[in-house]
């Protein structure tokens, strides 16, 4: 730690973050202080913190950036500025701690923070100093003298999302929107947090799979575990979610009922999300397919319009899917609702929201029970009415085999 001598200011800023790598895995936290009317660094910590989550690690922040304050700027004025929606809204109180893990550390802030201190969510690449002193932690520059308490799975980068819509959009963005011919997006928005279902047998074994000609197997002791994941990390959502909606597939439904027992919700059926109907082809491995239908399969293959034998085109489960999307902006216009689906249907919205060709869906990778989040704002010049905005992309919750850092995305 650093500190600079001198009269203490009026009015400081302290500016904290924490990051994991691996979510839980050896965390640091970094914090600093600056003279509110001059900026001028007053303190700075970068603290390694032991195996902890992104979420412990910037409440680890927050409390040492606080102390630096008391410390080297006793009586100031604290201004709060972090790029962590989760914490500064709990801080603020407009969202409840709900972890037990956290309770203890937002409780420890709340006891240093001296009345009047505000709290401000700015984006992440205005943080960069407070990022770099994590980093610098987790890179093992400085070691804490005991553990932080607490632990919790990370719920960020979803709320973030869902909960601060181009919050991170810099004003040259916003110009250079302008340049190209639209305004940035106001009103609020429809936004579906998409779930894809968790594997089943035939998903282990690359089975083609259908959703309107049958109800196929049901999930496998791993497609329940990775629902468990998904439901877990999405429970942070809390009464932001206005409803659980799933395909009528057994697989889709039972993935579905396990989010919205942690939502507190029930689950409604949508017809327009199944899965594509693979008719004849359904049961059988892409192999086996080759086998008995090369000529069929090719044709497929080649086609955005040609659908297996007794099954459905692309062209017609795009329709279907996005008739099943108008419903839900008439239904749960400027909410946030959770659809479990499928591979066809969610990658045919996430084309859709981009503006993509349909053909895009072949050069989409989905993996089971990830999480994509889409919004529609509406656009009276659009076409439809609505302007889509891609948020998030096949992302892993913490539990399902993620690898990435969730509160880095």
């Amino acid at each position: 730690m650093t500190a600079a001598p001198g009269a203490g200011p009026d009015a400081v800023v302290v500016e904290a973050d924490g990051g994991s790598r691996g979510n839980p895995g050896p965390a640091g936290y970094g914090a600093l202080v600056r003279d509110a009317a001059t900026g001028e660094l007053l303190a700075e910590a970068a603290v390694a913190i032991g195996e902890a989550t992104n979420n412990v690690a910037e409440y680890a922040g927050l409390i040492a950036g606080l102390r630096l304050a008391l410390d080297h700027a006793p009586g100031a004025r604290i201004e709060v500025r972090m790029d962590s929606k989760l914490v500064v809204e709990q801080m603020k109180g407009a969202w409840k701690v709900k972890h037990p893990g956290l309770q203890p550390l937002h409780a420890e802030a709340r006891d240093l923070a001296p009345a009047g201190t505000t709290y401000t969510w700015i984006p992440r690449a205005d943080n960069a100093d407070a990022d770099a002193l994590a980093n610098r932690a987790m890179d093992g520059d400085e070691v804490a003298p005991g553990p932080v308490r607490g632990s919790a799975t990370d719920e960020e980068s979803v709320i973030e999302e869902i909960e601060s819509p181009g919050a991170a959009r810099t004003e040259r963005e916003q110009d250079q929107a302008g340049h190209r011919g639209w305004s940035p997006p106001t009103g609020a928005p429809t936004t579906l947090v998409l779930v894809r279902h968790g594997v089943t047998a035939h998903t282990s074994a690359k089975k083609f799979s259908g959703g309107l000609g049958g109800d196929n197997p049901p999930l496998s002791d791993e497609g329940l575990e990775q629902a468990r994941a998904a439901a877990a990390w999405l429970a942070g959502l809390g009464d932001r979610v206005d409803a659980v909606l799933a395909s009528p597939v057994r697989r889709t439904r039972e993935t579905a009922a396990v989010v919205a027992d942690a939502l507190g919700l029930e689950v409604e059926l949508e017809p327009g999300f199944a899965e594509m109907e693979f008719g004849d082809w359904d049961g059988l491995t892409f192999a086996e397919v080759a086998e008995r239908d090369q000529e069929g399969l090719d044709a497929w293959l080649g086609s955005l319009d040609v659908p297996p034998p007794g099954g459905e085109s692309f062209r017609e489960v795009e329709r279907r899917v996005l008739g099943g999307l108008r419903r839900v902006l008439e239904q749960h216009a400027g909410r946030t609702v959770v659809v479990v689906s499928h591979v066809t249907p969610i990658k045919t919205l996430v084309a859709h929201t981009m503006g993509a060709p349909l053909d895009a869906v072949f050069r989409m990778e989905l993996s089971p029970a990830s999480v994509s989040v889409v919004s529609f704002y509406p656009d009276p010049q659009a076409p439809d009415g609505v302007r889509g905005s891609m948020r998030l992309y096949n992302t892993l919750p913490p539990g399902n085999g993620a690898t990435l850092d969730p509160g880095r995305w």
